[in-house]
């Protein structure tokens, strides 16, 4: 079961990574998933809640923190060590298959950080700022889907690594959520 799940995967990846090849992907997808191409973003959500919300919104960016802090610890630090699965673009039965996008990198695939931290955020700013702005539930999803689905086209994750870390990362958001709300009226 888990070979034809594996198989399964590259498979999907390869759908992904060389059949939906293009020059306006190529260009694309690869700042989607760079961190300096979202500064500004994250500038402007560190300034918007320091301006609009005051001391609360001290209160949100550290819960902001806190979320990308336990994505990116139960992703890298806990689950991608014990799993230890190879990422396609160092997987060696792949090594013809690969189009080069972006650099490969040395850690493993599953899951994808990337997923998680995104998704996490994502779904945190949602239950923030929905009541006030309710674009935010469309803009932020398709914000974490197109660096999650990015990580499969340059190359770095297989689609399973994506799903499981989007899946982790709305689980981690919810909670994240639940507890600022929780905590909120303790301000």
């Amino acid at each position: 079961m888990i070979e034809s799940l594996q198989q399964f995967d590259a498979e999907l990846f390869l759908k992904i990574h060389r059949g939906l090849s293009n020059p306006f992907f190529d260009w694309l997808l690869p700042l989607m998933r760079n961190r300096f191409f979202w500064a500004p973003l994250y500038l402007f959500i560190l300034v918007f809640c320091f301006i609009e919300y005051k001391k609360k919104g001290w209160y949100i960016i550290g819960m902001l923190l806190f979320t990308f802090a336990m994505g990116d610890m139960l992703a890298s630090r806990l689950i991608k060590p014990f799993i230890a699965r190879l990422r396609p673009c160092n997987e060696l039965t792949l090594a013809n298959d690969i189009i080069h996008r972006v650099p490969c990198g040395s850690g493993y695939s599953f899951p994808s950080a990337h997923a998680t931290n995104h998704f996490a955020i994502a779904v945190f700013l949602i239950f923030v700022f929905y009541d006030k702005w309710k674009p935010i539930l469309p803009i932020g999803l398709a914000w974490a889907f197109i660096i999650a689905f990015s990580q499969i086209y340059v190359g770095v994750h297989y689609p399973i690594d994506v799903m499981v870390g989007s899946v982790l990362g709305i689980i981690i958001g919810l909670c994240t959520a639940k507890l600022y709300k929780t905590l909120q009226p303790q301000l």
